[in-house]
């Protein structure tokens, strides 16, 4: 182990020094270039022997699964596991279109897992844009960087949409299926016998009390779930809130791509959700926001976000914050910490959620669903709650190394792309900004990363500490100073400090050496 990380630092040196030594050859010849909020409830597991409900199934159970919510995660595990001839309740709180401003964009890695699945048809008749890059954006410099797509069909590409159109594409396939029921009702509590989950307490549209049994009761109901509590460990952070608005008919600078602005506090973001619109998502620090009702939201967005953006969509950007539709979401982050119970099992943001820079949510779950299917798929019987239950465990080991390197950067980036008045702090945010800009292999491993392409945790160490490398470097040109290298060695400790407290809750053996978690072999119960 110890030799993995000093060939992953020995590597992290060797591509920081060259990006280095790439900027001093390019040196010479360079020129100028309203809100949403749902009240969360504790969550009540009841037991079988106090459920004096009506069943919708009788005293026994007529379907496989049971999935509580049909957001992204939902909808997209009632079809697959309807595809693959379970019998699927799906019980969601509202089947109406959602609204929400996040889960807009699909990374092409996510969008690799949505044909894996058979959903691809889904971001069809939407009016989804295709997206094929980012463009930063930092004090009047702006680069692109393009997903390293070569080697895919051209159909394979990062995808923007309305989010609530998405979800009713998949809810309105998943319906296709005659083993698939989705029934609106909000699910009160889960049904618990001898530490085993049997089903869910429900209440249906017309405010009658259910209750629904089934081997496996899957739980997607999303980041303001009322129902984890009883299924994990939930630490949950919320670093920032997203304030969102919508640029009608404009045309960003970079056309296909999404657009991030380097801004003061923290990110700006852009990127296409229909032919017409364009989404803004301005990062705000901490959990309180400007009040929108009395005009404080108006005033800061026009004071302190609209001068840092780009001058092609300035007057779309100030008629959106005078047409009045802002909102605000609080962004969360949670890393999945499951207490394995027998009959249940937690997926989507109701089990794990990174901070939304980088659009990475929707990937990780269509991941995880492929990784379920796949463990599902040679069982024919669910009937055996504690054998199921052991089995399922490899499912947490399993999707671990995807999950936590696309959550340990988004955490890591959203840090790094943050303004700070610390000198070390400034040096690595321009130090991660040249970095990309180098192109190559420089910009195309974190890319890949970021796309979801190639997500591997080994890959996302080398790149950060090369950032970080080269930042120091940079800091030694043309001849070091004690300054300098003070903060060159703080700049060190900062990346480290930003990095390895993430990794750390995700699992550093998880996510790096998975093969040495027992329950990574488990196979199949016997049947």
């Amino acid at each position: 182990m110890v030799d993995q990380y000093v060939v992953g630092w020995i590597l992290a040196s060797l591509l920081g020094l060259a990006a280095l030594c790439h900027l001093v050859a390019k040196r010479g010849r360079r020129g100028g270039e309203g809100r949403e909020c749902v009240v969360e409830t504790d969550c009540i597991v009841t037991t079988g022997k106090q459920c004096g409900s009506e069943s919708a199934n009788g005293n026994g159970s007529d379907v496989d699964v049971i999935i509580v919510g049909a957001g992204v995660a939902g909808a997209a595990l009632a079809h697959t596991l309807g595809k693959d001839g379970r019998r699927v309740h799906v019980i969601e709180r509202d089947l109406t279109e959602p609204d929400r401003i996040v889960g807009e964009l699909l990374q092409p890695g996510g969008y690799l897992k949505l044909i894996e699945l058979g959903l691809q048809d889904c971001v069809k008749e939407i009016d989804a844009q295709r997206v094929f890059g980012y463009a930063l954006f930092k004090d009047g410099q702006n680069t692109r960087l393009s997903y390293p797509l070569e080697k895919f069909h051209s159909d394979v590409s990062g995808r923007s949409f309305h989010n609530g159109r998405f979800i009713q594409r998949m809810r309105q396939k998943a319906a296709t299926l005659s083993n698939v029921k989705l029934e609106q009702g909000t699910v009160t509590s889960l049904i618990e016998e001898k530490g085993t989950i049997k089903g869910v307490q429900y209440k249906t549209k017309d405010g009658k009390e259910l209750a629904a049994y089934a081997p496996l009761t899957i739980v997607c109901d999303g980041c303001f779930s009322n129902l984890r509590r009883s299924l994990c460990k939930p630490k949950v952070d919320i670093p920032s809130c997203f304030v969102g608005l919508v640029l009608e008919k404009c045309q960003l600078p970079y056309a296909n791509h999404g657009h991030v602005i380097l801004g003061d506090p923290s990110p700006i973001l852009f990127y296409p959700i229909s032919s017409t619109e364009v989404r803004c998502l301005v990062d705000v620090p901490g959990q309180k926001v400007p009040n929108i009702a009395n005009g404080e939201m108006a005033n800061y967005l026009k004071t302190v976000v609209a001068p840092q953006v780009p001058p092609e969509i300035h007057e779309a950007f100030v008629a959106a914050v005078d047409k009045g539709n802002i909102r605000t979401m609080p962004n969360r982050s949670m890393p999945a910490a499951p207490h394995p119970t027998p009959g249940a099992l937690l997926m989507g943001d109701a089990f794990n959620m990174r901070h939304p820079l980088t659009g990475g949510g929707m990937t990780v779950a269509l991941s995880d669903i492929v990784v379920l299917r796949d463990l599902l798929r040679p069982l024919r019987d669910l009937n055996d709650a504690p054998t199921l239950c052991k089995y399922l465990e490899s499912f947490y080991t399993l999707r671990k190394p995807v999950a936590s390197t696309i959550n340990t950067l988004a955490g890591a980036l959203y840090k790094v792309f943050s303004a700070s008045p610390d000198p070390a702090r400034k040096e690595m945010r321009q130090a991660c900004f040249d970095y990309l800009s180098l192109g190559g292999v420089f910009s195309n491993g974190p890319v890949s990363l970021l796309s979801g392409l190639n997500p591997r945790p080994l890959s996302l160490v080398l790149h950060f500490f090369a950032v970080a490398i080269y930042g120091v470097g940079r800091l030694m040109l043309p001849f070091p100073s004690i300054k300098r290298m003070w903060i060159g060695a703080r700049l060190i400790s900062g990346a480290s400090g930003i990095i390895f407290p993430i990794i750390k809750a995700e699992g550093v053996r998880q996510m790096f050496f998975p093969a040495m978690v027992p329950a990574y072999y488990r196979g199949p119960p016997a049947e």
